[in-house]
């Protein structure tokens, strides 16, 4: 048995100040304020020395940890992402790779997860392969700009299996319902998401009843199909805006360059907090740094100057969220644990709950780490 004193609790909807949390087995067993909780003789005392205490934040975007993408050394990208609070995580293999580059990423990528070292990859995110070749980082070297074709994608999803919890699609392609009836057959429960696209809502919304639930960094290589010149049409944006059973996915960086702050209170104010998930967006983007975005250093870019993902761990992305939003520490841990663990099923985690993993992360006010359990062990 293990106690954490000293803790103001973060719960899903308030605080619970002068706290105390109970292990056991790797789970929570009990929590409350000092005066409801006995704590054994026996315990092994955990003090968070006033910090508040909140579920491990449960990242379902990122490609890298540190400049390092998880392919190349996943014991070094998890093991960053983990420092900075993330027991979970979802290892995301972008488009830009073809089938045997897939494939080979995968086998690396479910041979660390045997590894202690990176017990918090909890499977893939699989951007791709089937996004739309006019949007994103590096689209002139995708492998997939021809058609829909069966014989070239089976062995991506027969490779990933049941660990692949996320396939992100454009709607538009043609064919593309026979990828997601195929991924769904192999892993019924996994979710898909409108990325890198131009689609209508109508053609996103087709994909809803089929498992659609997120949209891909929103706001954020999307297409805008006009009808009439002088006006503003409508697509991938205002559709994930539009369904409330689609959560947006945000990168939140510290100038609000994927997403401006205005735009970010406003996806906040249509979306309701239940329905935004925080993302790193994690990528190794080493391209030159272009015209107006001098001192940036929390975004890459690739060799022609396009933004790709970000340089950020999810503490990062909390602390910016509040900054540009005006969001509590309350609102942020719903953003990137509980929020983002459901949309991708991992419902065993995610909130401080009786029964739910143990993983936890100690942060102050200003959302640096200084402590981080998981599966009950102090881990930093």
């Amino acid at each position: 048995m293990k106690a954490i004193i000293n803790a103001t609790l973060v719960m899903r909807d308030h605080f619970i100040p002068d706290g105390v949390l109970l292990i056991d087995g790797g789970k929570i067993v009990d929590f409350g304020e000092k005066r409801q909780i006995t704590i054994l003789e026996d315990a092994e005392i955990i003090d968070a020395e006033d910090n508040w205490v909140g579920p491990g934040f449960v990242d379902i975007h990122t490609h890298a940890g540190n400049n390092v993408f998880f392919n190349e050394d996943p014991v070094f990208a998890a093991e960053t992402h983990l420092a900075h609070g993330t027991t979970s995580l979802l290892t995301a293999l972008y488009n830009s790779m073809n089938t045997e580059a897939y494939v080979k990423a995968i086998g690396v990528i479910r041979e660390a997860m045997k590894k202690p070292e990176c017990k918090n990859i909890a499977g893939f995110y699989i951007e791709g392969p089937y996004l739309s070749p006019k949007f994103g980082c590096d689209k002139e070297n995708s492998p997939w700009k021809g058609p829909v074709d069966r014989e070239k994608y089976m062995p991506i999803i027969e490779a990933a299996g049941d660990l692949v919890r996320a396939w992100a699609l454009a709607p538009e392609k043609e064919n593309i319902l026979q990828f997601v009836l195929d991924a769904k057959k192999n892993n019924p429960g996994v979710a898909f998401t409108v990325a890198h696209s131009e689609a209508s809502p109508q053609e996103v919304e087709a994909l809803i009843p089929y498992g659609l639930r997120i949209g891909t960094h929103h706001t954020n290589a999307t297409g805008n199909r006009q009808k009439y010149p002088e006006t503003r049409g409508v697509c991938v944006d205002e559709a994930v805006n539009y369904n409330s059973a689609i959560y947006a996915e945000l990168i939140c960086d510290s100038r609000g360059i994927h997403v401006d702050p205005y735009m970010l209170r406003l996806v906040r104010k249509i979306k309701g907090d239940d329905r935004i998930i925080l993302i790193s967006d994690s990528y190794v983007g080493n391209g030159p740094t272009p015209e107006g975005y001098d001192g940036v250093d929390d975004i890459g870019f690739d060799k022609s100057g396009e933004i790709a993902g970000s340089k950020m761990t999810l503490d990062l992305a909390c602390r910016n969220m509040i900054k540009h939003t005006g969001a509590s520490l309350v609102d942020v841990f719903k953003f990137a644990s509980y929020n983002p663990s459901r949309a991708v099923g991992l419902t065993d985690r995610g909130e401080i709950a009786v029964g739910k993993r143990a993983d936890l992360v100690f942060v102050d006010a200003k959302m640096g780490v200084h402590g981080v359990i998981l599966e009950g062990e102090k881990v930093i």
